[in-house]
């Protein structure tokens, strides 16, 4: 047995260097897309800025509901959102994106750098960062998903004054609160993503960063 504790302490290792690694996997950000971030900071949240960038106090966690990795970058990468998508394209053409993808097998992909706005939560975007998961309705967050949404907020709470963390379906919450902006009272959707279960969870093994609790 005591030959086999080297093997052992190696396997941890490695499994706890693969949740921390980040594979980079930009999306599009040219020069449409950074025009389209700056005039939406400005129309949704009064924020007149010569580049799209924020200043992270909350971290947002999504499910895509798209099933794969591959199809789900591919819906994100374009500058602009596409028709099917009319109740939201009425409020802007940009496209919908976040900071971070993570596969059902728990690899990270950063799309966009940390401070760079991404559009993945109504009237929060200027001070989110969002981490989307493939999956989610018939195909479950996975235990991977869930160690890898772990390590990565850790890294991000240690990087950034992060003062909530938040699953989707929880952003309405903050209406009214000083982080809440945007302009437009009706500009609202129903979310159910990530699940209750799933926060739950993560919040549970995330206690000892003591972030806030959510605004009643």
């Amino acid at each position: 047995m005591r030959q086999l504790y080297p093997l052992i302490l190696l396997v941890l290792l490695l499994t706890s260097c693969q949740a921390y690694k980040v594979t980079q996997k930009p999306i599009t950000f040219d020069e449409m897309r950074k025009q389209l971030t700056l005039e939406y900071l400005e129309e949704h949240y009064d924020l007149q800025q010569n580049e799209p960038t924020i200043d992270p106090k909350m971290i947002v966690v999504h499910w895509t509901i798209i099933p794969t990795m591959q199809k789900t970058f591919d819906a994100f990468n374009p500058p602009t959102l596409p028709a099917w998508r009319p109740k939201i394209k009425s409020a802007s053409g940009l496209n919908v994106s976040s900071q971070y993808l993570i596969a059902q097998d728990g690899t990270i992909y950063q799309l966009l750098p940390d401070t760079i706005m991404a559009r993945h939560v109504i009237g929060l975007n200027h001070c989110a960062i969002g981490i989307e998961n493939v999956g989610g309705g018939d195909l479950p967050l996975t235990k991977a998903q869930l160690r890898s949404n772990t390590a990565l907020i850790k890294r991000l709470a240690k990087k950034y004054p992060i003062e909530y963390l938040i699953g989707h379906y929880e952003y309405q919450s903050f209406i009214g609160h000083p982080l809440w902006k945007e302009t437009d009272a009706n500009y609202l959707t129903q979310k159910s993503d990530p699940s209750a279960k799933f926060m739950a969870n993560l919040r549970r093994k995330l206690k000892h960063l003591d972030f806030k609790d959510i605004p009643e």
